[in-house]
Formats: C-alpha cells, structure tokens, sequence
C-alpha cells in the first residue's frame, strides 16, 4: 500500500495543517496514566514545524454522549482534553491558554499550535461522512486547515469526519507514525513462504499469538493468518469460544497453512493451563517473527457477577506473564498491539523489548485481517 505522505512535501510555509493525533488516553482524576499516543505524535509535530506550517490538532477522548441536535447530554467534563493541552504545554515548555479556533473552543499551546477541544463534543463527528451532518462537520474542521494530516493509526478504522469526511475537502497525507504503521503492519501480510520473500518482508517462520475475549474482532485474523503464517497460537477466553470454528476454518484451506495450537483453559476459565503455556513456548522458540494482540488470561480483577470465581487475579496472569517473559528473549522480531497488551506489558516493564509496538487495536486487527482500512483507502497515491 502506497500513501501520501508528509515527507513528500517540499514546502508548507504560511500554511495550517489540521492534524489528526491520538490523543485517547488513560487518565485517572486528571493525571495521564500512559502518554505512548501522544510521544508518537512528537516526531510528526517537530516534523511540521521544520517545514514552516502552523498546526491546529484535533482528536478526541473517550465516548461523550451527545442528543441528535448534537448537544452534549450530561456533564462531559471527564472527557475534556484539559489534560492533552497541559501535556503539550509541559513537553514546549509554556503555559497553555484558552482560545477559540473558528467555532471551536482550543488551547493555543505556543503561537504555531493550537489543541482543539474534544471532537467527539460534536455529533457530526461519528456521523457516517456522505451523509448531510458528517459532510457539513467535516467541512467546518477542513476550514482550519490548508492541508490535513492524519497521524492516527488507532482511528483509522473509523469512517468518522476526523478521519475520513475533511479527505474530500483539503489536500491529504499521512503522518510520520501512521506511516511507520503501515509499513511494520505491512511486512506481516507481505510475507510469502521462503525463496519467494521480497525484501523487507518479515522473517519466518511467522508465528500469531491471538487471545483477548472479543470473537468479533479476532476471528477474522485467526481465519486470515491460516493461510499467511507458520504457526497461529490461540489463547484467552476466544480459545474455548472458536474452538470448533477454527477447525472447520483450517480444514477448508487447500493450499499450504499454518499449523493451529489452540490452549486449554484451566477449570476456572481464567488462564490457560501449564501445559498450553509450554507447548507454546515451543513454537514461539522457533518463530523468526512473533506477532502478538491479546493476553491468553484474566489481567484484571473479574467482574462481580462473573460465574467463575478465584482467590486472587495474580493467578490467572500466569499464562500471560511467562509468554511475555519468554518472547522478549528470544531473537524473534516482535510486533505487539491491542490495549490491554500494552497496558499489561507496560505495566511488568517489557513493552520496550518489543521491535515495532502498534498504538492499534480495532485497527491493527482490521489490518492484518486484509481489510482496506477507511482512512488509509482516502490516502492511498
């Protein structure tokens, strides 16, 4: 896939580009948790700014509510993006202050950036981008800019205005990350059997660790990596749900495939079991490249009207914890992604080990499953 993006760009003086960031982050009574999504975004930023351009950034945070007419419903106030603009206030050293960028309310973080607030505060935002609202949305954002960037991996999955509607109105390109993700992504479905391998295609053998709960999202790439990978190892609460699924799926498959481990689940359904752990062990001793989304167990307490019941949940976090502690030894190239993986890696200290990590989720999922993601489809040369 080839996209447009910014390092084409010869000159961008006296220009504003709209730049689409990431900044969906964790954050507990206005501290932020984790502040990986808005690091990637740095070198994108400084890269604009060496070209001569003013940057207006818009993103969102969390899942405000809104009525049809588009006003906010309830107090929104946790999902405002106070905490974003003290961010970038600290990282250029100045003291962020309110503006107001057009019909939006911002910060003007130094004289060439300025952060838009919430996005998400407005319901044309989500609205599907050919329809009368998301169009008129998506024209008011295009209005602060001449170009538009988009450095947002994880939303790029989204046929939202942010992403998708302002393609059709500004000039458009892709950031600096999103096109680091591209290519790392890339490097997975590019990936014929040796002797047929181009170069910069990804080392094999190739082997998928796939676990989390939500069989929506990770069904498609455990049907897709049965025809691209060496070994496809399957884990976490998906493994008992496909479990029948996955057979069929690999039976039908013709030419060569991957060979498929699906783990046993302990008795409680909260891990997987000793036994599943070790044999996997073994395949991922093997793999030249190790791509992992999902924990294979529990990684937080369970919820209160859970069926299963455990004395502690550092238990079920076994499975998960030996895999990681295993795959940052081996000399495989690692590529990891989804949400609670990160978190959890993050949280043992071993997020650092892995060669590429993806800041997506849906995203990166929707990817490697060969879908043709909205926003990168408006990018495309």
């Amino acid at each position: 896939m080839e996209l447009r993006t910014i390092d084409t760009i010869k000159d961008l003086s006296g220009k504003t580009v709209l730049l689409r960031i990431d900044c969906d982050v964790d954050i507990e009574n206005g501290r932020i948790l984790d502040d990986t999504r808005l690091d990637v975004a740095l070198p994108t930023i400084e890269f604009l700014l060496k070209k001569g351009a003013d940057i207006n950034i818009v993103g969102h945070l969390g899942r405000p509510k809104t009525t049809d007419n588009g006003q906010l419903t309830t107090d929104n106030s946790k999902f405002t993006l106070v905490p974003i603009a003290h961010w970038f206030a600290k990282k250029f050293k100045v003291q962020s202050s309110k503006y107001k960028v057009g019909k939006f309310e911002a910060w003007k973080i130094t004289d060439r950036i300025n952060l838009i607030e919430n996005i998400r505060f407005f319901k044309g935002e989500e609205d599907n981008p050919s329809s009368a609202s998301g169009r008129a949305f998506a024209r008011d954002l295009a209005l602060l800019g001449d170009v538009y960037v988009n450095d947002a991996f994880a939303v790029s999955h989204r046929a939202h205005a942010s992403i998708v509607g302002v393609t059709k109105f500004l000039p458009s390109y892709a950031g600096l990350h999103l096109k680091k993700e591209v290519h790392e992504l890339s490097k997975i479905l590019n990936n014929p059997p040796p002797g047929q391998r181009p170069s910069g295609a990804a080392k094999r053998p190739l082997a998928v660790l796939i676990g989390g709960a939500k069989i929506e999202t990770k069904l498609p790439l455990v049907s897709k990596m049965h025809a691209i990978a060496d070994y496809v190892l399957v884990g976490g609460e998906i493994a008992e749900q496909t479990r029948v699924l996955i057979k069929v799926q690999h039976e039908k498959i013709k030419e060569p495939k991957s060979a498929v481990l699906v783990a046993d689940l302990r008795e409680d359904g909260f891990d997987i079991t000793p036994k599943s752990i070790e044999n996997f062990k073994q395949i991922l001793g093997l793999a030249g490249t190790i791509v992992w989304n999902g924990p294979v167990g529990l990684i937080r307490p369970p919820i209160q009207n859970s069926k299963f019941k455990i004395q502690n949940s550092e238990d079920t976090e076994r499975g998960t914890r030996e895999l990681a502690q295993f795959i940052v030894r081996t000399s495989a190239y690692k590529v990891v992604g989804g949400g609670d993986t990160l978190a959890y890696l993050r949280r043992i200290d071993l997020l650092s080990k892995f060669d590429f990590v993806s800041m997506g989720g849906g995203a990166m999922l929707e990817f490697l499953s060969g879908h043709k993601l909205p926003a990168l489809k408006t990018l495309e040369k």
